[in-house]
């Protein structure tokens, strides 16, 4: 298998190739009903694809974060929203085993839920923060035995099966020393209202609706770390759950664009033209489209297997955040930049609903919502290139 290539299911994988085919037959229907991906998940979850990054010790896999995102990747040819969605689950637990095997058994708990069957979903996104995980704009009111929570938490992944939700809230009651509260939330907690929102234009099965926080108690047991805000408090637990997060993005729109390469040239070669003798595949420009597509597939493959593997295999340095948001901008780019060439060559044909191109197109736009965004993204970097603090507000005048 090269690195740019289709990718197969491999010995090892909790995928099977019957399984992928029925997630990919399912995806137009969830994607034009505006469904969650229910057979999909009830499939994977049989098969074990949630348990992937819990340690064998303790009944999972025990698979490392390059491992799991190779078979996020898979999933995403097949069906990207499946392996969207999903991943909001496998990033937990994947943070909370690499803790565990560097002796941080602070959060054992949620893989031991996970291997019980609980399914964790993000309460990252919220309107007004484009620095989800660092900031919040969720209220966090300190009380005995722990932490009343008030906001609003969007892209909600998983809203139908969640059973703990994994978010941060913000509690400024000491002046000029915000903390972060990093919570989980049971599903049977008091004082939440989930509100039908999600209906967008991609990425549809994930069912990422709106969580209201209207003084929800979270007892203690279930905060994971209350730590400074900004940059400056990020620990192993938040550095580690932007690595699975973002990593694992990167590889649901490589996936995407891999089958977009595969559509577009299955297409082209059968496609004919009233003005060639020969089909598509034979026109200059078609090629010089494909030869586009494959450069940038040949440019991605290997930064997501980078950082991948650096972070499984301890290669952690001080430019770590940086690197990381980058190879996710980096590869979303690219990503769309395939699907849109891809509908140029498709012709007509790739505006019709029917087409698997169409879809994928929406679905591929949302990878620049995600965090971090292009705009926080080439903040990040500049001012770590620069030597200035992450943190550091602008200032003009």
């Amino acid at each position: 298998m090269t690195v740019a290539g289709s990718m197969t299911v491999a010995s090892g994988s909790v995928l099977t190739q019957t399984l992928l085919d029925r997630c990919r037959e399912r995806a137009p229907r969830y994607d034009r009903d505006n469904t969650f991906c229910q057979e999909d998940f009830d499939e994977l979850k049989a098969a074990g694809y949630l348990l992937m990054a819990v340690p064998k010790e303790l009944g999972g896999r025990g698979m490392s974060l390059a491992q799991v995102a190779r078979e996020t990747r898979l999933l995403a040819q097949y069906a990207p929203a499946t392996a969207l969605c999903i991943n909001m689950h496998n990033y937990w637990v994947g943070d909370a085993a690499d803790l565990w095997r560097a002796g941080d058994k602070s959060c054992e708990w949620i893989l031991r839920d996970a291997a019980a069957g609980e399914v964790f979903a993000a309460g990252h996104a919220e309107h007004g923060n484009d620095i989800p995980g660092l900031l919040s704009t969720t209220k966090a009111e300190r009380v005995d035995g722990g932490y009343r929570l008030t906001g609003r938490k969007a892209f909600g992944s998983l809203t139908p099966v969640w059973t703990r939700l994994g978010g941060h809230s913000m509690d400024t009651s000491v002046a000029n020393a915000p903390k972060i509260v990093h919570f989980f939330m049971p599903r049977d907690t008091k004082g939440y209202t989930i509100k039908d929102t999600w209906d967008v234009m991609g990425m549809r099965a994930t069912r990422s609706d709106d969580t209201v926080l209207e003084g929800a108690f979270v007892p203690d047991k279930y905060i994971a770390r209350v730590i400074p805000a900004g940059v400056a408090g990020a620990d192993m637990f938040v550095l580690g759950f932007f690595a699975w997060a973002l990593t694992a993005f990167a590889n649901v729109y490589y996936g995407l664009a891999l089958r977009m390469r595969e559509l577009i040239v299955d297409q082209l070669k059968s496609k004919g033209s009233i003005a060639l003798t020969r089909p598509m595949a034979y026109h200059p420009e078609m090629q010089h489209g494909v030869a586009e597509i494959a450069m940038d597939l040949e440019a991605m493959g290997p930064h997501v297997e980078a950082i991948a593997g650096d972070w499984s295999e301890g290669r952690i340095g001080p430019d770590w955040f940086l690197r990381l948001v980058a190879m996710k901008h980096r590869t979303v780019e690219a990503a769309f930049r395939i699907a849109d060439r891809a509908l140029d060559l498709s012709g007509g044909f790739g505006m019709f609903k029917k087409s698997e191109l169409e879809r994928l197109f929406r679905d591929c736009r949302a990878g620049r919502f995600h965090p971090a965004n292009p705009a926080l993204t080439h903040e990040i970097v500049g001012k770590i290139s620069l030597g200035i603090n992450p943190d550091e507000q602008p200032r003009w005048g």
